[in-house]
């Protein structure tokens, strides 16, 4: 079996759609999202009715919680407030609800899936964690892997059962120790922040055991044109390149 995961979209329907096309060509047998499908992009509301019409599960972000609910913002920068008023704004209230509605986990192909961190957090930032704290979330953790967004960075934790290890993820195929646990964070396709700007997504093959690293070009210079020209902070389209 074959699972796509993708995170972080960030209403950039541009890089999504590149991605869900290059999705159709893998042989994919399920795709999930792990939430911030809106905020920062000039297309949430295309996103999430893409989303919608493709019956793709979806965890909550941090940029769903603060649409609904306002106390999060405490969190946001300034822009990234701004930004989430204004895409507020743009989206219908059944946007909205659908963007609440969604569970902190999912629980599916003996995996987990969460924004943020495991075991729920849609909040918790995987650089945060200390190595304590993350050998605790390990003993907690019924799955073998757990996939993470939230930090645009792709990262791969691995625990052998002595040693926690911490690597960024390289474009192609990862191979995976079937003794050993994982957390591992699949970038972003709408934002990536980890020095290359191209759309990344992972592809979980449990055949082979492994992972696959997609990087998808796409047109930059139109969504960030699409940014400035939607009344967004125009920094959220700088930050593309």
């Amino acid at each position: 079996m074959k699972i796509a995961v993708i995170s972080d979209i960030h209403g950039n329907m541009d890089a999504l759609t590149r991605v869900l096309s290059d999705i159709d060509q893998q042989d994919v047998d399920d795709v999930i999202s792990l939430g911030d499908n809106v905020g920062y992009g000039p297309e949430s509301g295309e996103v999430i009715r893409r989303i919608q019409a493709q019956q793709i599960p979806s965890v909550i972000g941090n940029h769903e919680l603060a649409l609904h609910d306002h106390t999060h913002l405490a969190r946001f920068n300034a822009s990234a407030k701004i930004s989430i008023e204004k895409t507020k704004d743009q989206l219908t209230d059944d946007e909205i609800n659908f963007s609440a509605s969604l569970n902190t986990f999912l629980l599916r192909h003996n995996c987990r899936f969460v924004h943020g961190f495991p075991l729920d957090c849609p909040l918790t930032y995987q650089f945060w964690v200390s190595e304590k704290r993350m050998r605790d979330i390990f003993s907690k953790m019924e799955e073998p892997l757990c996939f993470t967004g939230h930090t645009h960075c792709l990262e791969l934790i691995e625990f052998d059962g002595q040693r926690i290890s911490r690597r960024p993820l390289t474009e192609g195929e990862t191979k995976l120790n079937h003794d050993f646990r994982y957390i591992l964070n699949v970038g972003s396709v709408g934002q990536p922040r980890d020095g290359d700007n191209r759309a990344k997504y992972v592809i979980l093959d449990t055949r082979r055991h492994s992972i696959q690293t997609r990087f998808i070009p796409y047109d930059i210079a139109a969504v960030a044109q699409k940014i400035i020209d939607s009344g967004l902070p125009e920094v959220h389209g700088l930050r593309l390149w």
